[in-house]
């Protein structure tokens, strides 16, 4: 399993949270990269969070502005899935390994 993360710099409070209880999912055989939001202006991302399973389909999920989940999305036309799967490639190979990122 691989998770790229996207982040301002510097960090909030609970993006140092997410980044020290990371360490078990990585134990665990996860791979997880980090790209700081300013590597990634000219990637063409999608505007909310999501999950990709299988290179098949998507799970967006959407917040409200204080962080609630509003609502949940599947996808599995292939323009989108594509569109996901290539803007995550791209972060992937810009991102820092979660062992060598140090939250700033």
């Amino acid at each position: 399993m691989r998770r790229a993360r996207i982040v301002s710099e510097p960090v909030t409070d609970y993006i140092k949270y997410e980044y020290d209880v990371t360490f078990p999912n990585i134990a665990a055989g996860e791979l997880v990269r980090w790209l700081p939001r300013r590597k990634a202006a000219d990637i063409p991302l999608p505007g909310t969070d999501l999950w990709m399973f299988d290179n098949s389909s998507v799970l967006f999920t959407y917040f409200s502005g204080i962080g609630e989940v509003v609502d949940r999305e599947w996808c599995t036309e292939p323009a989108v899935v594509a569109l996901v799967s290539t803007a995550f490639e791209t972060v992937w190979e810009r991102a820092t390994t979660h062992e060598e990122y140090k939250p700033v």
